[in-house]
């Protein structure tokens, strides 16, 4: 039977200012450090739910919609969407507040991740 699907939090699973170190040539943010933010958002999602030991199987649904630039302040807001025996897909949704407290919605992301016990093989999920 899977497990119930906790609510969801009322602030986000993590908040980060952006900094000049993580920028590209055209002066962005690079794509892949906002996928790493996703996926440490969603793994704290995850243990929220119940993983103790989780292994990232896959990003699924990855939407940039807008750049994000150096001085956003980036919330990674989550989700669980699925609680299966060993796995669980959280999402991922990243706001940045800029200009004048203006919110706007950047990237968007499915993660899926596998409990595992010491051995690193699939422990059900509490």
């Amino acid at each position: 039977m899977p497990a119930e699907i906790l609510p969801k939090w009322n602030e986000p699973a993590i908040r980060v200012l952006m900094m000049p170190r993580d920028t590209n040539a055209h002066g962005t943010i690079f794509g892949g450090v906002i996928l790493s933010y996703i996926d440490q958002a969603g793994a704290i999602e995850a243990r929220r739910q119940g993983c103790s030991l989780m292994v990232t199987v896959s990003m699924d649904k990855v939407v940039f919609h807008e750049p994000v630039f150096v001085g956003d302040l980036v919330s990674f807001w989550t989700e669980t969407l699925r609680i299966g025996n060993t796995s669980i897909t959280t999402k991922v949704v990243c706001e940045v507040i800029r200009d004048s407290h203006k919110r706007v919605i950047v990237t968007e992301a499915n993660v899926v991740y596998v409990n595992v016990g010491q051995d690193r093989k699939p422990k059900p999920i509490r």
